[in-house]
């Protein structure tokens, strides 16, 4: 859906996002599972990789960008897309984003969802979606200043098939 993007702005950035291809899937899979030990997510390698790959491949419905060098990425972000009456048209929910701590607080973050946004924008995406835990301070003011904003009146609920 989209191309392989870097970032431009007057200063050359300092973080490139690529989108991931089939032949990145060594590299990304240890962030992914870093990301998901991090926030306390219980998916084995297996499914892991099942999920994956299908966005490496070039799925319609979702994509995951590579932050950093390619051959040594220091992060990822990973998107789903979808259809919103609401918005619209296409939408997408930013479903994990990923920095290495050693490299956290750095500015990546700011980067990474400075430039993201405006990539998806040109292929046509209407809207952004993230989910964030609701008592997680530093991190909704983070968001917030990178203008997403939460919905008054209405919360994410899940049901896992």
């Amino acid at each position: 859906m989209l191309a392989r993007h870097s970032q431009t702005k007057a200063q050359p950035p300092v973080t490139a996002l690529t989108l991931a291809k089939s032949d990145d899937i060594d590299r990304i899979l240890p962030l992914i599972a870093a990301f998901h030990t991090e926030a306390g997510i219980a998916l084995d390698e297996a499914m892991r990789r099942k999920a994956v790959e299908p966005l490496l491949a070039g799925s319609p419905h979702g994509a995951i960008y590579i932050a950093g060098p390619v051959r040594a990425p220091i992060g990822y972000a990973a998107i789903s897309f979808g259809w919103s009456l609401e918005y619209g048209g296409l939408d997408g929910i930013l479903d994990e984003i990923y920095i290495r701590p050693g490299v956290r607080g750095r500015g990546i973050g700011t980067e990474i969802l400075s430039s993201l946004p405006r990539a998806l924008a040109g292929a046509g995406l209407r809207t952004i979606h993230l989910e964030v835990a609701r008592d997680d301070a530093k991190t909704r003011a983070f968001y917030e200043k990178m203008h997403f904003r939460a919905r008054d009146g209405y919360m994410l609920m899940s049901r896992p098939l």
